[in-house]
């Protein structure tokens, strides 16, 4: 392999953004080559797929180097990571939830890594620290990434992920004495720990190569029972397929603990769903087959499922069924389709309280057990509300309410008065009120209409001159509604606007919304985010290259095939843990289930033809880009850093201008899930910081 090499030069660092053109780190090329229904398709930096390679770890350390030699030239960074942490800086407390009789919260404050998880007998009480994360590791990235409580209050089942991972490791925890128990289970992914009797049923993949853990293709789910005390080793096994080595399951059990629910999927979208009646320990039973369509189980009533499901309703509806005759035609409509999408339910003494999604904002109304409207939950303001997850025979319960320019505001709600009263309230160094936050609608390519948020401050002037933060998604039915953050409260002190898409793929509108931008519809995802820039171009906000696009995950693709489409559009591109190989993206971890949005290469040639038509690894040609800052995580398992390995050297090998192409590799990090604050704060002011730069803003402190 070639010597790398680090650009010395980079530039000099003024206020401005004239630059020289960076010579990037020698990045090897290999003849691998595959071929695709006759075509052959080069895939050049192939040896970057090998995470566990001493060449992948040289590669890293020197791109690294040159990364953070650029970072650490401009002048302004430590004042805007400084800003960031007094901003962070604030006692963070979630809703109270009554489980199992006591009540439950996690707490932060200041700048702890990670959340605290408390609990008290009485909602007066001060509480008591359960269980610390930030004692389990010395850099903070041991996390807690899910908790259940046994129905008789009295453990505490717990998960923790490391280093941000997706494995995760389950332990237990006698609430009372608040003593750790010897039991402890392995190789678990995507699970919750639904308690029965004195154990808990979970889900487990087998126990991967040396090696391979972060890469290796999960396969052969399978559902266990873990009775407190044993190994997990006797752990009895509930559920396989070993026909379908591909499929998941996952379990629940009804909190009055009569039925086990088992969820079968093949993607992230679409589920089968069997029950077992654990009062007579009946055989496991099929109530819906097939992956068409999502039903998920809000509780047993009367020995009855009660059922959110979008089979027959895109927009969702709620529906009564019964176990002895499980058939769609026999189906009791509780709570009919209707023109907002019903997002969940949760049951409140003998009513139901459910959640509407409207144009990307929480709307709630309560209903009888019987589907009869009652009224409204008159929320003090629009945003994004979430909780109602006490225990069903609570009375009170709690909600919380954020929007773009303040973080949670907790209210105590009372079903028998519908009256809210505001609990908590959030003390943070950010004067929200000085900005106004819009939605407008605007046409995307093919007339479809489409949402978007505008925050701004509230004396802008609509002279072209602004600087535009923008940030989408569009995929896997995920709805973006409004939410706080530091990162974007920085920006926005510093007179920049932020606007949050609502593009075709998310769940904004329903199923009928998220299926247009899947499959070969992928494009009108791409179509919806060109859209959005120059709506913003047209109406005088902004000018082509002062948008910033930011996205992660899949809005990590939405970023590189728009930058790729339209790099004249952007100033600056962040693209974060991207699935940027659109022609290899299954063969990873879980990736496969990803395959209901994307379709694969190897299903057909035409879908071949689709994927490596807007592939962000394979669009990339001679061409001047914007700056662009690929950010990722050294263990994130679940869109492998390979993706932005290979989408990053590619980019910078046909940079025709002299605007840096730049990966960020995180270490002892993953998808995000968990990531410590410490480790946030760092990657955010390094975003900001590279956009400031880039875009000619010296940020006024």
């Amino acid at each position: 392999m070639q010597k790398f090499f680090t650009a010395a030069l980079l530039m000099l660092m003024a206020s401005g953004c004239q630059q020289t053109k960076i010579n990037y780190p020698m990045t090897k090329k290999v003849d691998t080559v595959d071929v695709y229904f006759g075509q052959q398709v080069a895939d050049p930096y192939r040896w970057l797929e090998d995470d566990n390679s001493d060449e992948t770890a040289q590669w890293v350390a020197e791109q690294n180097k040159l990364t953070f030699g650029y970072l650490e030239k401009i002048p302004f960074r430590e004042q805007v990571k400084n800003r960031l942490e007094q901003i962070y800086n604030y006692q963070k407390i979630t809703r109270p939830r009554k489980w199992s009789g006591h009540y439950f919260w996690y707490q932060k404050d200041g700048m702890q890594n990670q959340y605290v998880l408390y609990y008290s007998d009485t909602l007066d009480g001060e509480g008591a620290v359960l269980l610390d994360p930030n004692k389990l590791s010395d850099d903070g990235t041991a996390a807690l990434s899910t908790v259940s409580v046994s129905h008789d209050g009295r453990y505490l089942g717990y998960g923790i992920a490391r280093a941000g991972s997706d494995w995760n490791e389950l332990y237990v925890k006698e609430i009372a004495s608040g003593k750790t128990l010897d039991d402890h289970i392995q190789w678990v992914k995507f699970s919750g720990i639904a308690w029965y009797k004195d154990g808990f049923f979970y889900s487990r993949f087998p126990e991967p190569a040396d090696g391979n853990a972060l890469t290796e293709s999960n396969e052969n789910s399978k559902i266990y029972y873990h009775k407190i005390g044993d190994s997990q080793k006797d752990d009895k096994l509930v559920y396989e397929d070993t026909q379908h080595p591909e499929w998941m399951f996952s379990a629940s059990v009804s909190e009055d603990e009569s039925t086990l629910v088992i969820y079968v999927s093949e993607s992230t979208s679409g589920n089968a769903l069997y029950i077992k009646d654990l009062k007579h320990n009946s055989p496991i039973r099929h109530i819906v087959d097939g992956f068409e369509n999502n039903c998920v189980v809000i509780d047993n009533i009367n020995d009855k499922l009660l059922v959110l499901t979008d089979l027959g309703a895109p927009k969702y509806r709620l529906v009564l069924i019964d176990p002895e005759k499980p058939e769609s035609k026999n189906w009791t409509e509780v709570i009919p389709e209707k023109e907002n999408v019903l997002a969940s339910v949760s049951v409140k003494v003998g009513k139901l309280i459910v959640e509407y999604t409207k144009d990307a904002q929480s709307h709630y109304e309560v209903y009888s057990l019987e589907g009869k409207y009652l009224h409204d939950v008159d929320l003090p303001q629009i945003g994004t509300a979430y909780g109602f997850d006490d225990d069903k025979d609570e009375n009170i319960t709690f909600y919380a309410i954020e929007t773009f320019t303040s973080p949670s505001t907790i209210y105590k709600y009372d079903v028998n008065t519908n009256k809210s009263e505001l609990y908590r309230q959030t003390d943070i160094d950010f004067d929200g009120s000085v900005f106004v936050t819009k939605q407008v609608f605007y046409t995307s390519k093919d007339g479809t209409r489409i949402p978007m948020f505008i925050v701004h401050k509230k004396d802008i002037k609509l002279d072209g001159s602004n600087k535009v933060w923008m940030y989408g998604y569009g995929g896997f039915n995920i709805t973006l509604t409004p939410e706080f953050g530091t990162q974007q409260a920085v920006w926005l002190e510093q007179g920049g606007i932020y606007c949050q898409m609502n593009l075709r793929g998310g769940g904004e509108y329903g199923e009928d919304w998220h299926r247009a931008g899947t499959l070969m519809q992928k494009q009108n995802v791409f179509d919806d985010c060109i859209a959005a820039a120059e709506y913003m171009i047209a109406e005088g906000y902004t000018t082509a290259g002062n948008i910033v696009l930011q996205g992660g995950s899949n809005g990590g693709l939405l970023v590189g095939a728009v930058v790729n489409q339209r790099p004249d559009l952007y100033g600056v591109s962040l693209p974060s843990v991207g699935v940027m190989d659109m022609l290899r993206y299954h063969k990873f971890t879980i990736g496969r289930h990803w395959a209901t949005d994307y379709g694969t290469s190897e299903d057909s040639l035409q879908m071949f033809q689709y994927l490596i038509g807007y592939s962000p690894l394979h669009t990339i040609a001679d061409k001047t880009y914007p700056a662009t800052l690929v950010t990722t995580g050294d263990h994130d398992d679940r869109v492998v850093p390979a993706h932005s390995f290979k989408f990053a050297a590619t980019l910078q090998e046909h940079q025709q201008g002299a605007a840096p192409i730049l990966i960020r590799i995180e270490t002892n990090a993953g998808h995000g899930a968990g990531k410590p604050t410490s480790k946030w704060i760092e990657e955010n002011a390094d975003e900001l910081a590279f956009t400031f730069y880039n875009l000619g803003i010296t940020p006024k402190y």
